[in-house]
């Protein structure tokens, strides 16, 4: 069959990255985290590497040479089922296709999950050198979108480009790249149109009654993604029951239209495109019908994945991606996230009461492919861990500021070079092992310790060339963090904004926890050491944490006492 299929050809060429920070700046500027710091996403500066390793380099966004380590990338194919060595099909540039969300709703942190996996396999790929070019689209024309639009009285389009900026603005607070494109369904009806009209020609769909519906029988491969067989299919699966259908699993590529519904003109009468058609025209139109990786979580596995695959390979026989890429689950408390169960969160739900930046930490805690499971205990550990990294980077940059650069110039002390070289190692052989960001984070568990110990111990402030190596230590944590989309464009912003998380969570004002640190300073003074344990446990049951010191005490975020107890039951 293969030889006798013609071509869908593209209709228009790719459309160019298009300049989306400034657009976010100016059109969601009166959304609370959609600050500068919070979308500054530029790589301008990268990991560094040991002298003895470059060997070669790439540009930055500011056109600098960056010094790059070069690391065979391994990525796992789920239609191989293994790991198996990346090799794009144009030398230095990758063909990236995500699936994107259907708008009709504010996006969850399931959503949240896939869009900060493939932000940082797209940043990652940028690192090493090449050329993305990263297609994420956005489903506007859907069953969900126009039963939302019925139930709210509005115009199903215009529902749908409501949700589709709410989007961006979730992606810009949680600090996920723009894509190179975003192509919209609503936009591309020609496109989808040609497709299916190609389907047809080479006999792989049928005609009823102005639908049209992919034959499965005809494509022999089906199910070779999923490794289901077609008998295995239950209807319903976002898979129409209708006994007009040839084969039960058959799926509509073109839905006649029905009364108040949106509709195009086509040759089989007005209606508007099925699921599964959109990703394989716009796919195909932006990256051509041969590319290198196409993603989405692991519930589009089965149909989504599969029936890309067959109505890609009927329009065109060439028609090929090299690796699939799929996301695991999210969970709650060890359950299936579900609006029926009463367990489902939004994005925005999540960052009332948490640093989006503690989020991404969260999800990039687990590694991509495995399940995660969301609960308070790992959003508090995430939060807590975060403060951590960018208090020991806020106090090293207070320090650095006190010394001009001229002190910054000697060789970078012998020590601090292993700990920088191992470091830089670790992220390099975990990240190109199929993007392994858990392993990457405990990696920077070391050189944060070192920090700490430089400004903190007598015999890390007697060091010699303490401030060189201050400054090689906190810059090359500060390049991963930016890499890993991490860095907050200012650790004093973004602690103090942990800080009012904190507050928020303990349902305190900074006032009343000053008063307490007053009450407690009173109580000790009078030898009234129980009250004063009192006021300290109060305060650290809801999660914040007193801090003596020589010239006071201060308060810091900290986990709750009562989660604190649970995660060492856990351990």
């Amino acid at each position: 069959m293969a030889t006798l299929l013609k071509c869908y050809k593209p209709l228009i060429p790719p459309i160019h990255r298009q300049t989306f920070k400034a657009k976010l700046l100016s059109s969601r500027a009166n959304f609370r985290f959609c600050t500068l710091s919070s979308i500054n996403c530029s790589n301008n500066s990268l990991p560094l590497t040991s002298n003895r390793e470059r060997s070669t380099t790439v540009n930055d966004d500011n056109d600098n040479l960056i010094p790059m380590k070069k690391k065979e990338l391994w990525l796992y194919n789920t239609m191989s089922r293994q790991k198996e060595l990346f090799k794009p099909k144009v030398a230095a540039k990758v063909g990236m296709y995500v699936c994107g969300v259907t708008a009709y709703d504010l996006s969850h942190i399931g959503h949240a999950r896939v869009y900060v996996s493939f932000d940082v396999m797209y940043r990652y790929l940028k690192y090493l050198g090449y050329e993305v070019n990263y297609v994420r689209n956005f489903t506007d024309v859907d069953d969900k979108i126009i039963a939302r639009a019925n139930e709210l009285g509005e115009d199903p389009i215009n529902l749908s480009r409501r949700y589709c900026e709410e989007f961006h603005c979730d992606m810009a607070y949680l600090h996920c790249l723009p894509p190179s494109i975003e192509p919209r369904v609503s936009d591309h009806i020609p496109e989808i149109i040609e497709m299916i009209k190609q389907i047809l020609d080479n006999g792989c769909a049928y005609t009823i009654q102005g639908d049209v519906y992919f034959s499965v029988d005809k494509f022999p491969d089906y199910g070779r993604l999923s490794g289901r067989k077609l008998e295995d299919n239950r209807a319903g699966e976002r898979v129409a029951v209708d006994s007009r259908k040839k084969n039960p699993a058959d799926f509509a590529l073109w839905k006649s239209a029905k009364e108040g519904e949106p509709f195009w003109d086509s040759p089989w009468g007005p209606g508007r495109p099925g699921w599964h058609i959109e990703c394989s025209a716009m796919s195909a139109t932006y990256l051509g019908y041969s590319f290198d990786i196409h993603g989405g979580g692991m519930d589009l596995i089965f149909p989504h994945h599969e029936n890309e695959i067959a109505q890609s390979c009927a329009a065109c026989h060439m028609s090929n991606v090299t690796y699939w890429i799929h996301n695991g689950f999210v969970t709650i408390d060890s359950e299936k996230m579900s609006k029926s169960l009463g367990n489902f969160f939004t994005i925005r739900q999540v960052l009332e009461l948490y640093h989006p930046l503690a989020l991404r930490l969260f999800l990039m805690g687990t590694h991509y492919r495995s399940p995660i499971n969301y609960s308070e205990i790992q959003l508090e550990s995430a939060s807590d861990r975060i403060f951590y990294i960018y208090q020991t980077l806020h106090d090293c940059e207070n320090i650095l500021s006190q010394h001009d650069e001229a002190s910054r110039k000697d060789s970078i002390p012998s020590g601090t070079a292993l700990c920088i070289d191992k470091f830089n190692d670790e992220f390099l052989t975990s990240m190109s092992d199929d993007f392994h960001t858990p392993v990457t984070l405990a990696a920077m568990s070391e050189p944060l310790k070192t920090i700490n110990d430089l400004l903190h111990t007598r015999k890390g402030k007697k060091q010699e060339l303490r401030i060189v190596s201050l400054a090689a230590l906190e810059n090359t944590i500060r390049n991963v963090l930016t890499l890993l989309g991490l860095f907050p464009g200012s650790y004093t912003e973004a602690l103090q904004e942990l800080r009012d998380y904190a507050l928020k969570r303990a349902r305190l004002t900074e006032d009343q926890v000053l008063q307490k640190i007053e009450e407690r300073n009173k109580a000790r003074k009078n030898k009234q050491y129980e009250e004063s344990d009192a006021i300290r446990k109060y305060l650290s049951d809801v999660g914040i944490a007193l801090m003596d010191s020589p010239g006071g005490t201060t308060w810091r975020p900290a986990i709750p006492l009562a989660l604190q107890e649970q995660l060492v039951a856990a351990s």
